[in-house]
């Protein structure tokens, strides 16, 4: 895997700017919705059954792959489940920016110790830029409540863990869709165990608008993180996972036009500080 991965080409670029414009909006979804467990278990179904139909259609992965796409699998059930549970306790655009700017560093991390990726001079600058945007969401007036900060920055770690165990294991898989759809599947089969742990009764999917909302969410989901596992096999993790976080800045327009939160100057500025310093991350 050898040293960084040169930069990522435009077609690349274009597809994962688009996939974080959708991640933004399933993100909107799930914030909106009544019973937030339910939505994203819903959503991890909808991507999981998708996964089940496609592997028919599909090569198997290389075996190096399984433990990867299963160990991903896990780590996207503790990212669901702490990413809930931040929004229970803050809005997405408070949650949203801190969970999403925290994982190219921790992306970037992983991807030197694990993948042998070095990156540049620059691009360590964009670490003090997620800082401080990080710190300026979580401190001053309206400040995010400090349990859900910890809960975002939480998320932020599995979102790391599982980008760089998907980067490894597409790049063994020998089939980048393929490796996707196991690990959809493997992400998907546990979900409804978790959600009765936690509720104490199934997920049932009726016909209403919240299950149209979990639906199209988890249709959303299935593009925007295809997209980036695919680009994966072939562009250094850092760089897409920085790249992708451009979606903090759309996160934070559909919060105001879609779920009615204020978009003060702090969230404003804090917010660019962090998709300056993921794009930083990705140079």
């Amino acid at each position: 895997m050898g040293d960084a991965v040169n930069s990522i080409p435009p077609l690349i670029a274009a597809l994962v700017l688009g996939s974080a414009l959708l991640h933004a909006t399933w993100n909107v979804l799930l914030r909106s919705g009544a019973d937030r467990l339910w939505s994203i278990t819903v959503m991890s179904i909808v991507s999981g059954g998708v996964g089940a139909v496609a592997v028919f259609f599909l090569p198997t992965p290389e075996t190096p792959s399984w433990a990867f796409a299963a160990t991903s699998g896990l780590l996207q059930i503790g990212y669901c489940l702490f990413l809930v549970w931040a929004y229970e306790k803050g809005e997405l655009g408070q949650v949203y920016p801190i969970a999403r700017g925290a994982a190219p560093l921790l992306v970037a991390l992983g991807a030197a110790i694990f993948a042998g990726e070095r990156l540049s001079p620059l691009s360590l600058a964009g670490l003090a830029l997620v800082s401080c945007g990080i710190i300026g969401l979580s401190l001053g007036r309206n400040r995010l409540h400090a349990q859900a900060t910890l809960l975002a920055v939480a998320s932020g770690g599995f979102i790391a863990s599982y980008m760089v165990c998907d980067g490894i294991g597409v790049r063994l898989s020998g089939h980048p869709v393929a490796y996707f759809a196991w690990m959809s599947m493997a992400q998907a089969a546990p979900m409804p165990f978790a959600y009765f742990a936690l509720r104490r009764r199934w997920p049932v999917i009726g016909l209403n608008r919240e299950a149209a909302k979990a639906v199209g969410g988890g249709a959303i989901s299935i593009v925007a993180y295809g997209v980036v596992v695919w680009s994966m096999a072939g562009a250094a993790m850092a760089k897409v996972s920085g790249l992708r976080e451009t979606s903090i800045l759309f996160a934070a327009i559909l919060a105001a036009l879609f779920l009615r939160e204020r978009f003060t100057w702090r969230r404003g500025v804090c917010a660019g500080l962090i998709t300056l310093g993921a794009l930083l991350l990705a140079s």
